[in-house]
């Protein structure tokens, strides 16, 4: 994993620029009337972020992988509640607020399900697993990607360009090679 801390990624960070709007929603006077949604929403918004956290800091993949789920969980009973708020007359005047918010909360899910995906795919077992060994066949491993792609232009570029040549000497033209040595006797 490329990330060393959990505020790192860019997931947590979305979240905790979302946490920071919802506090402020929570603090609304309408909202606050009924301190029960405030608190449950507040509260949603922050297990998000949380979750993430207490993933990455298990040391494993797999532990990651679920504590990302919680806060995919998370994210979706915020969406619900605010939901729920778009619904109600007396929230009317911040219908354009709360559309807003939910519409970032939905995003963040998305991208909480994209790293838990990308998560799932991963050789790694995590960093409580990383062993000098594994670092080090994981680093052969990348290097050998790089060299294979690298290798892999090299022979599509002198393919293109034998091809180019050959079209060319169909065609009458001379062609780039230089002409063949002839042997002598």
């Amino acid at each position: 994993m490329k990330y060393k801390r959990f505020e790192d990624l860019p997931v947590w960070k979305a979240g905790a620029r979302f946490f920071v709007r919802i506090d402020a929603l929570c603090e609304n006077a309408e909202i606050n009337r009924r301190g029960d949604i405030a608190d449950q929403l507040h509260r949603a918004a922050l297990s998000i972020t949380n979750n993430i956290a207490e993933g990455f800091e298990q040391g494993t993949t797999q532990q990651f992988i679920t504590h990302l789920y919680h806060a995919k969980g998370s994210a979706g009973e915020v969406r619900s509640i605010l939901q729920e708020l778009l619904g109600i007359p007396r929230f009317h005047a911040m219908k354009s607020e709360v559309a807003d918010l939910r519409a970032l909360v939905e995003s963040i899910s998305k991208q909480i399900h994209g790293l838990a995906d990308s998560l799932q795919n991963s050789e790694v077992d995590g960093v409580r697993y990383l062993t000098d060994g594994v670092r080090e066949q994981t680093e052969r491993r990348a290097s050998r990607e790089v060299f294979e792609a690298k290798l892999a232009g090299i022979v599509a570029s002198a393919r293109e360009k034998r091809e180019s040549n050959a079209a060319a000497g169909e065609a009458g033209k001379p062609t780039d090679d230089p002409p063949m040595p002839t042997s002598q006797i």
